[in-house]
């Protein structure tokens, strides 16, 4: 009843306008108003509309998707484990092949950005179908272990001399929580060129991502967080802004909730891409460890350096040969001191070559040694 009362006294009061409940008028437009409001509602939404379709137009010739093509031990459907040996083995080889990940186009000579962990399988061969459904087989890969990328080589005059489209990179820089962004990617390894959108949800994220394909793990530090929707397969494919422009690569999505996916910076990117350029290295050189970086709050707090804890050493590795063990921490290379913050460690790799020899100051058991490495090309 009370409410009935109010509406029915907005009614008769709002006649006034230049009294104390004039401002009721803007709570409750009358129907040309509201139409008004209705109207620009619907030029937002048929505005953001408008931008997600130009940009998958404008994005989508760019974007590939990565195919493997191996072989794997499964068993023998006509295999009779009552009455064995009768002519059929227990497990068979079987080629496999299947669309396991995303990729994008930055240069027109053939090279094309993925993830690493995408293209992890050493033994197997790797394929990309563009939009239009062109084929190419991937002749080269250049792996890049502590940014997670990797950059395909394939033959332009292959797909009946097509010139390739290429993406255009914006910058992570700027980017800002609450940023519209849009993906694209080969959704569930089997829904190509799927279009999502969502915004920024995070910055400087801290994750461990793998590829439910492979098994692999890695550890990446400073990713984007986003909620638009990544699936297995997107890994590789670019998030982009409203402008089209890559600012982000699709790497992991979060098991554990709903909406949570994360994308490695572009500025990351761009600068392993200008290292490859310089080198022209499809061989990756590599020290051999798996680390954790240590924050200045966790060293003040173990009373130990800032700097990479190996968690873990390669077996055959330049580390184990120059002799660093687990639980070492490296705090400098070449005299940089590795910050966790700007991601020092990865950095010093990635401009060097095969067969570099780099300076490498740990910290084991209280004191502080200094050894010289030489790296070899990661296997």
């Amino acid at each position: 009843m009370l409410l009935a009362i109010v509406l029915v006294a907005v009614g008769a009061i709002v006649v006034d306008r230049t009294g104390k409940f004039a401002f009721l008028d803007k709570l409750f437009p009358k129907i040309s108003e509201q139409g008004t409001v209705n109207s620009v509602q619907n030029k937002i939404i048929l505005n953001e509309e408008n931008v997600v379709v130009d940009v998958a137009e404008k994005v989508s010739p760019t974007v590939v998707t990565v195919s493997i093509k191996t072989t794997k031990i499964v068993q023998n459907p006509n295999y009779n484990f009552f009455v064995p040996g009768m002519g059929s083995n227990m497990f068979q080889q079987k080629q496999i092949e299947q669309d396991i990940g995303t990729g994008f186009i930055i240069d027109k000579s053939g090279l094309i950005v993925t993830n690493k962990h995408v293209v992890d399988n050493l033994t197997a061969t790797y394929k990309v179908i563009t939009k239009d459904d062109k084929t190419y087989d991937v002749e080269k890969i250049y792996r890049d272990p502590t940014n997670d990328l990797a950059i395909l080589k394939i033959n332009p005059s292959a797909g009946s001399g097509q010139v390739l489209q290429t993406v255009t990179m914006g910058d992570s820089g700027n980017l800002k929580v609450g940023q519209f962004v849009i993906a694209i990617g080969t959704a569930l390894g089997e829904f190509r060129h799927t279009v999502t959108t969502g915004v920024v949800s995070g910055l400087g994220r801290g994750i461990d991502a793998g590829s439910p394909y492979e098994g692999s793990v890695e550890r990446l530090d400073n990713v984007i967080q986003t909620d638009a929707a990544i699936n297995p397969g997107n890994s590789g494919g670019p998030l982009l802004n409203s402008v089209g422009q890559v600012i982000g690569v699709n790497t992991a999505v979060s098991s554990q909730g709903q909406n949570i996916g994360f994308a490695i910076p572009i500025n990351v990117i761009k600068e392993a891409i200008d290292n490859f350029n310089q080198t022209g290295q499809f061989n990756r050189p590599y020290l051999g460890v798996r680390y954790r970086m240590i924050n200045l709050k966790t060293a003040l707090q173990y009373e130990v350096p800032q700097g990479a804890y190996i968690q873990e050493i390669i077996a055959g590795s330049p580390a184990e040969k120059a002799g660093l063990e687990a639980a070492d921490i490296i705090t400098k290379m070449d005299d940089n001191k590795l910050m966790s913050e700007d991601n020092a460690f990865a950095k010093a790799i990635s401009t060097k070559k095969v067969g570099d020899k780099v300076k490498v100051e740990y910290f084991r058991n209280g004191e502080t040694k200094t050894i010289n490495i030489t790296l070899e090309e990661a296997k």
